[in-house]
């Protein structure tokens, strides 16, 4: 006799947390990105690859991939967030992500721009 699998109810998730914050962290460069999860688009981001921010930190002699440029890129996110009026994400870690390093500074620097995290 074969038991059917239980019906479900229709997953919310998607809707009760509909911002997701992905960080990506390589060995020259820290990006992150707010994803909307109903629709599969990205919602906003920031990255130390991006232009202007890559041609002021290499001629103030900053490092693009250090706690402090994940801090700054946390920063420019939370802005940019706000001018969406996006309020609140929620985060997603990788496998090997930990709070700590790289990820704290991301996470705090969003709480201090005003982003609230789920």
């Amino acid at each position: 006799m074969v038991i059917p699998p239980p019906v479900r109810a229709q997953r919310i998730t998607n809707y009760l947390k509909p911002y997701l914050l992905k960080m990506h962290f390589s060995n020259k460069f820290v990006s992150a990105q707010v994803i909307h999860t109903p629709t599969a688009t990205v919602a906003s981001s920031a990255s130390s690859q991006e232009k202007a921010l890559r041609e002021a930190w290499i001629s103030a002699q900053q490092s693009t991939r250090d706690v402090a440029a994940a801090a700054k890129i946390g920063k420019l996110l939370g802005e940019r967030l706000l001018q969406k009026d996006i309020p609140a994400v929620s985060v997603v870690y990788k496998k090997e992500q930990r709070y700590h390093g790289k990820v704290k500074a991301v996470i705090d620097s969003l709480r201090e721009a005003g982003v609230k995290l789920l």
